[in-house]
């Protein structure tokens, strides 16, 4: 822990394992203060570095929360739901991301989110980052459910596969949701996602 800044011991690290570090312990003060309350000093303090190793790479906050959040993604694909039907997978889809927005990843997430509404740049690269891990499972789901006829071919797209988990996000961002509970990803998929893509005609 940290109190006021107080530094702890400095541990003699290079390369790897000291920006591992220097991650963890950003992460760390994003998830108890936002990053409003986040500086250098205090992630200096946590990492038992000094700030200017880290201005040497990060030059800022902002890059080095953006960092911190990026290094709490996944670091490897999770196994695609295969359970036979879209409904069911849609839904082990969801819970799996709301289990992910619902604990410290998603709380960074927010906080990120709210604190960079004056930098329309920064916000525009953390929800690519976003679309980019999200989009390939939910195409993965879609298709096969396009193979086994329950959606349309022609929903077969990136901004049409990700509409249910963008609308759970949405409760999140925009409604300042903590935690979902299990009836609104049911909502979600049976009232929004399987109406859209079901095969017309």
């Amino acid at each position: 822990m940290v109190e006021d800044g107080t530094a702890v011991k400095a541990t003699r690290r290079r390369g790897a394992a000291l920006e591992a570090a220097v991650l963890q312990a950003a992460a760390e003060e994003l998830a108890e203060v936002g990053y409003p309350g986040l500086t250098m000093d205090r992630v200096a303090a946590r990492a038992g570095t000094s700030k200017n190793v880290i201005y040497r790479r990060w030059p800022n906050r902002t890059a080095l929360s953006i960092a911190a959040w990026r290094s709490m993604l996944p670091s490897a694909p999770d196994d695609v739901p295969d359970t036979g039907t879209l409904r069911d997978d849609a839904l082990a889809m969801l819970r799996r991301t709301n289990d992910r927005m619902a604990a410290p990843f998603g709380a960074v997430l927010r906080g990120l989110l709210a604190g960079m509404q004056d930098d329309p740049e920064r916000l525009r690269e953390i929800r690519e980052q976003l679309g980019r891990v999200g989009v390939g499972p939910w195409l993965t789901i879609l298709a096969r459910a396009v193979t086994r006829g329950e959606a349309d071919p022609a929903a077969l797209t990136p901004r049409v596969a990700t509409v249910a988990v963008d609308l759970l996000r949405n409760e999140y961002g925009l409604n300042g949701m903590t935690s979902a509970g299990d009836g609104l990803l049911v909502e979600i998929v049976d009232e929004v996602y399987l109406p859209l893509v079901r095969p017309r005609g």
